[in-house]
């Protein structure tokens, strides 16, 4: 079996992202599909 690593974001990208939840212009999951994280990373990096 192949071993599973985590995704690590850098802190520029976890910012934008967060900015962008924050705007409320999309919802959680559509800004999740948009940039390839969780929604609930989004929602942790929101708060």
């Amino acid at each position: 079996m192949d071993k599973v690593t985590r995704k690590s974001y850098s802190g520029v990208f976890m910012s934008r992202v967060a900015l962008e939840a924050i705007r409320g212009e999309q919802k959680l999951v559509e800004l999740a599909s948009k940039h390839g994280a969780h929604q609930t990373m989004i929602a942790q990096w929101k708060r």
